[in-house]
């Protein structure tokens, strides 16, 4: 059982202390057994010495792995180890966000004065117990201990980032030029990785299917869930599945492997080389047509969203493409990305932004309505990833 867990646990008999009769004391001794085993149980004096010894030098050797310590080494001791302190120091300053820094680099400085200080006084005060003593040392234990949760997290930072360019080297962000059709996409993880997809997958024949999709929830575990998606999709595209079959097929593959909290929207799209466009909705954000002729129209149909009902079914829509005609997919944090006002940017917006940027190229309008929502935002950060995908016909 997690400590959480435990101190549910203590919570939940207390309330039960409280209900019982007034004149049962408040304070029972199953209270103080549960509470003391919240703090001692599972708890080793190996686990302490893992803790001073090994985690301790590894801490170290985390934050100075990348520090050249050799033009010290001939150093006398006392020259020596306040300058490999001091590029320690630097490079832990360096991992940390420019306002974390300047936290940082106010309080290890206030720390080491009163180190400095208690030592210079503690003749003084041989055989006194003093308050400040105690709060000193308390904070030293928590600046190590912060030190140890740091590199945990660090550690886990350097991992995000790795995932982070292993998901974006999975998506086409190179886009696609191609019989008349040109294909450009941008997208803005919430976090460090997100759930969102987009695809541009080849069918042979001149055909492309254009793929997007939100994986709901946000992080590492949408990230995953993405990356299960994207490669469900493309083995049925392989073997041989088209439209509102392949995305029947993937709805009941999702609902049989993902957990039952979880859902996908999709949008998924067949483009041919004279422009006609067969598409399957499900439950994704309706897409925006902007006519070469200045109307903005939305792509009707849809059904329910991937991985919550198995025998779901679908049915595809149709639409065609004339020179000068534009296509938008996105995501729904574009639409519901809000101001501190709460209020959501929504498809009004996005209509008359697409609208005003209607001359403008693919990347420069990927570009502007990303820059529009987050202008919106405002100091508001946007909670949801972000995903823009334009189909230009342009033959």
């Amino acid at each position: 059982m997690d400590p959480r867990q435990r101190f549910e646990d203590v919570a939940d008999r207390v309330g039960r202390s409280r209900r019982a009769a007034r004149e049962r004391p408040a304070l029972e001794e199953g209270y103080w057994k549960s509470l003391r085993a919240l703090f001692t149980r599972d708890v080793t004096a190996g686990q302490f010495r893992d803790l001073f010894e090994h985690e301790a030098r590894d801490t170290f050797r985390f934050f100075t792995r990348d520090l050249d310590l050799t033009p010290f080494q001939d150093l006398p001791w006392y020259r020596r180890y306040p300058r490999a302190a001091w590029r320690g120091f630097l490079a832990m300053a360096y991992r940390l966000s420019p306002p974390r820094r300047v936290l940082f680099a106010a309080s290890v400085p206030l720390l080491l004065v009163g180190w400095i200080a208690y030592i210079g006084d503690a003749a003084e005060y041989v055989g006194q117990t003093q308050g400040m003593d105690f709060l000193l040392l308390a904070a030293t234990v928590l600046f190590v201990l912060l030190m140890l949760e740091l590199r945990d997290k660090l550690t886990l930072k350097g991992d995000l980032e790795i995932a982070r360019q292993i998901q974006f080297g999975l998506l086409p962000f190179e886009g696609l030029t191609k019989d008349g059709w040109l294909v450009r996409a941008s997208m803005r993880p919430a976090n460090t990785v997100g759930g969102d997809y987009f695809d541009l997958v080849d069918l042979g024949g001149g055909r492309v299917a254009v793929v997007v999709g939100d994986v709901a929830g946000k992080g590492m575990p949408a990230a995953l869930l993405m990356a299960l998606l994207q490669g469900s999709l493309r083995t049925l595209v392989t073997a041989g599945l088209r439209g509102a079959a392949l995305v029947s097929k993937l709805n009941a593959h999702l609902c049989a492997n993902i957990p039952p909290n979880r859902l996908v929207t999709l949008f998924y799209a067949e483009v041919e080389p004279d422009g006609r466009l067969a598409y399957v909705n499900a439950g994704h954000n309706p897409p925006r047509m902007a006519r070469a002729g200045g109307a903005i129209e939305t792509l009707p149909g849809g059904g329910v969203a991937l991985g919550i009902l198995p025998d779901a079914t679908y049915e595809p829509g149709e639409t065609r493409l004339r020179a000068g005609d534009r296509l938008l997919l996105y995501t729904d944090g574009i639409t519901e990305a809000a101001n501190p006002r709460e209020e959501e940017f929504g498809e009004t917006r996005l209509d008359a932004a697409l609208t005003a940027r209607r001359a403008d190229p693919a990347e420069t309008l990927l570009e502007g309505l990303t820059g529009e929502v987050l202008a919106f935002c405002g100091a508001a950060r946007p909670g949801d990833d972000m995903t823009l995908v334009v189909v230009d016909r342009v033959g």
